[in-house]
């Protein structure tokens, strides 16, 4: 999908999108032959993850934490159970 599909499945601008990519939120898409990127499903997902952790109140350097972790799921989850918020203990 290009760009403009993307950012209207996500409802984030394309130049949020194009933000995301050297910051490393995003995985580089491919390049279509006249060399526009091409999202992809990952890509859509990826963004919920981002949308869905910034809802939950993380600071945009615990999402970069999370995000670090979701591609290396082989590590220990010590490190995204630091980065989480305290849990309400209410009833």
């Amino acid at each position: 999908m290009s760009i403009g599909d993307l950012s209207r499945l996500t409802g984030v601008k394309p130049t949020t999108i194009r933000w995301y990519e050297p910051e490393g939120w995003l995985p580089p898409p491919g390049r279509t032959g006249g060399g526009h990127r091409s999202y992809g499903d990952a890509h859509v997902r990826r963004r919920g993850f981002i949308r869905h952790s910034r809802e939950l109140g993380f600071s945009m350097a615990d999402i970069r934490s999370l995000l670090e972790l979701v591609d290396r799921p082989w590590d220990d989850c010590s490190a995204a159970h630091a980065t989480a918020p305290p849990r309400s203990t209410a009833d």
